[in-house]
């Protein structure tokens, strides 16, 4: 009997130890990627390509850390805190990209609760930090967003594009 309990709990250790280093699912990648920019992988505005199959990253226990990256938002860094690895996706940025695209008046672009980008634009320089939306908004209007990190207060930005939100300081 002790033999069976004890076999057991190695077979079990094993799984675990299995699981924990299996690798990232890179198609959850390629997903997590068009749902941040808002189109699809060969798409005007979404990832030139899907994420390269050869890649052999630790799977991620925490949420994905998704934002622009490059001075005119040509990649999306795609980080795992958790995990200590990040990518870059190239984006295709010719013709008319989601993320450039004209949306319809009052057409919601964030949602409560969505990560977004936040700007703040100044004279010569952007910062650009991640946060989160504490309220619905379409373009142009002003919302609620929270920055990541410690502090839980809120700051008050505008609604950019989808999943982008900024703050012009004068």
């Amino acid at each position: 009997m002790r033999e069976l309990i004890l076999g057991s709990l190695v077979a079990a250790g094993l799984t675990a130890s299995a699981a924990a280093a299996s690798p990232m699912d890179l198609s959850m990648l390629d997903r997590a990627v068009a749902e941040f920019t808002g189109a699809e992988v060969g798409q005007p505005g979404g990832a030139k390509l899907p994420v390269d199959r050869r890649l052999r990253l630790q799977a991620c226990q925490s949420p994905l850390d998704l934002q622009w990256f490059g001075r005119d938002q040509r990649s999306v860094q795609v980080a795992c805190p958790a995990a200590g690895w990040r990518i870059y996706v190239a984006v295709d940025t010719g013709g008319s990209s989601a993320r450039n695209a004209a949306p319809q008046y009052g057409q919601t672009l964030v949602k409560r609760g969505e990560n977004v980008s936040i700007l703040v634009r100044g004279r010569g320089f952007t910062l650009n930090r991640q946060g989160s939306a504490v309220e619905d908004g379409a373009q142009g209007e002003w919302i609620k967003v929270r920055a990541s990190g410690e502090r839980t207060e809120t700051l008050r930005a505008m609604v950019l594009s989808p999943g982008q939100v900024g703050i012009d300081l004068p």
